[in-house]
């Protein structure tokens, strides 16, 4: 297991580092050229008065290893709510737990901030994911489908 893992919010200037780790799972989910949104404008994005997202990061020696990048949604049912957007860490550091330190600091923010409830998804043949969320209380929706639009 890799020692000195910290777990903390990201500043600005963690928000390169990040960007090359949602590069990365790009790569890892055969998707390399979908991530189009500019690092200028990511950085913008990220470091606002009113930021459009939040990222828990998992460090090693000043080196960014693991994010968690989420946001603040709300459901007309449940109320507020995050929604996890990419929960990722590097290759050579998955199976040390950090992914779990990611999540469990996750979920203590949306306790902190009564929170009820967190979404996210996950690609189906992403078997080690979906192994790894099952640890918690989950619930898998097979009945909603995912609609997207863009380019308008």
């Amino acid at each position: 297991m890799k020692k000195n893992i910290i777990i903390r919010k990201a500043e600005t200037a963690d928000l390169v580092q990040v960007y090359g780790l949602i590069k990365e799972l790009a790569l890892f989910e055969n998707e390399p050229n979908e991530p189009t949104n500019p690092l200028k404008k990511f950085i913008e994005e990220g470091s606002c008065k009113n930021p459009r997202f939040q990222v828990i990061v998992a460090e090693e020696n000043q080196v960014i290893v693991g994010i968690a990048l989420y946001y603040y949604g709300y459901s007309t049912w449940k109320g507020s709510m995050i929604y996890l957007d990419d929960l990722v860490v590097k290759e050579s550091y998955r199976k040390c737990g950090i992914g779990k330190q990611l999540m469990d600091e996750l979920i203590s923010i949306a306790k902190e901030e009564k929170i009820k409830q967190i979404r996210w998804q996950v690609l189906d043949w992403n078997e080690n994911a979906i192994k790894f969320y099952k640890k918690y209380p989950v619930t898998f929706d097979a009945t909603w489908i995912t609609v997207k639009m863009e380019n308008f």
